[in-house]
């Protein structure tokens, strides 16, 4: 297996594994929550899981994989590391996919199995930033710090099988203290430079909203709803912290709008979830997380689709530019950002639920879909693309 062209580079094989349990858990979830399909992991929140740890998590591995030894000017991972924890997220996959199905038994193998591979997975990334001789390795320091918390969120995550109260708070660290801190410390390195803009970092802003973050998650697993003034304050530092970086959009290259778009939609994912919050405290109004859901997509999936397209093309040989297709793609990533909110929107004001839901199932399938007939045979294969 080692010596398969899918394996011949760190981020290959994590990008196929993530897109494909993108594809199979939105499917998955949408048979479940439709009672097509009957299983008690619904109350361990399943669609929490699979997109947290088995999509977000191994697609941001690839990139970290690739980039976060030239961060630290040490030589790049070897295969027989990265493999390992390859087959962990592989194998975990499978099991937590099939117990979903048939068996709590298997679906708990197959978390604690994953749970293995980000425990290696952040060894690794460990252990290079213990090597690298750099002066200065603040980066690689917040994004260790992330990946800290995403294995305590992975764990509480486990136990909650057996305390279901704990699902909150595994929740809530994996995607403000875990998720977001690793993306936007990448984000915050790698979009401006790959926007010819370069910034002076404002440490002690950064060191102030991550605080902020957490004392988002304290209070909203104390009570929900309760953290609206937090997110009204975050919508507003990370927005001035934006505006200091003075990008250049709009801009005539989708490999790099694309990115800026992702961005742009943190503060409008705070605002919404400062404001929906006060709603629901005030009326009881229930917005079906909407302000999560526009972080998760508008800001880390565009990112991903973004990084994901630019890491595919950049090591394989492939031309630095994103035919019509690919623009598409992106366009159409924020497709699935909008519809997502309208789904919440129609669930707050009493539209046709079903109708929005299921329209969000097909615009997210069709993305992966797309995305992987168009760069799987690149990863799996090294196949050159001819642009269009």
């Amino acid at each position: 297996m080692k010596n398969h062209y899918l394996f011949s580079q760190p981020h290959q094989a994590f990008f196929v594994l993530a897109f494909v349990n993108a594809i199979l858990s939105m499917f998955l979830f949408m048979l479940f929550f439709k009672g097509l399909v009957t299983s008690e992991i619904l109350s361990l929140n399943y669609h929490a899981y699979s997109f947290i740890f088995l999509m977000f998590t191994p697609s941001f591995l690839a990139f970290l994989f690739t980039t976060f030894p030239r961060f630290s000017a040490t030589e790049p991972i070897k295969k027989e590391k990265y493999i390992m924890v390859f087959k962990a997220f592989f194998g975990g996959s499978i099991l937590f996919q099939l117990g979903s199905l048939f068996s709590t038994l298997l679906f708990s193998i197959g978390m604690i199995l994953t749970f293995v591979g980000h425990v290696g997975a952040t060894y690794i990334l460990y252990n290079i930033y213990k090597i690298s001789k750099l002066e200065e390795k603040e980066d690689q320091l917040w994004i260790l710090i992330a990946m800290g918390f995403g294995l305590f969120a992975h764990f509480i995550f486990i136990i909650s099988i057996w305390i279901p109260s704990l699902h909150i708070l595994s929740i809530q660290i994996a995607i403000y203290l875990y998720l977001f801190i690793l993306i936007f410390t990448v984000g915050q390195r790698m979009i401006p430079f790959f926007s010819h803009s370069p910034i002076q970092k404002h440490r002690e802003r950064l060191k102030v909203i991550i605080g902020l973050l957490g004392l988002h998650v304290l209070l909203e697993t104390m009570q929900n709803n309760s953290s609206f003034l937090v997110d009204l304050l975050l919508a507003y530092l990370i927005g001035k912290e934006l505006y200091r970086w003075k990008l250049p959009f709009p801009n005539p290259n989708p490999l790099v709008w694309i990115l800026h778009l992702a961005l742009f939609w943190i503060p409008i994912a705070f605002a919404l979830e400062s404001v929906t919050n006060i709603i629901a405290l005030s009326t009881g109004t229930n917005f079906l997380s909407l302000g999560i859901h526009t972080l998760a997509l508008g800001f880390f999936l565009t990112v991903l689709i973004g990084f994901g397209t630019r890491v595919t093309l950049g090591h394989s040989g492939n031309i630095m530019q994103a035919d019509r297709l690919t623009t598409i793609l992106f366009y159409w990533t924020q497709v699935v950002v909008v519809i997502r909110m309208l789904t919440s929107l129609a669930v707050a004001n009493s539209w046709n639920f079903v109708v929005f839901f299921d329209l969000s199932i097909t615009v997210w399938v069709v993305l992966f879909s797309l995305w992987g007939s168009r760069f799987f045979p690149v990863l799996i294969f090294g196949k050159k693309l001819l642009n269009k």
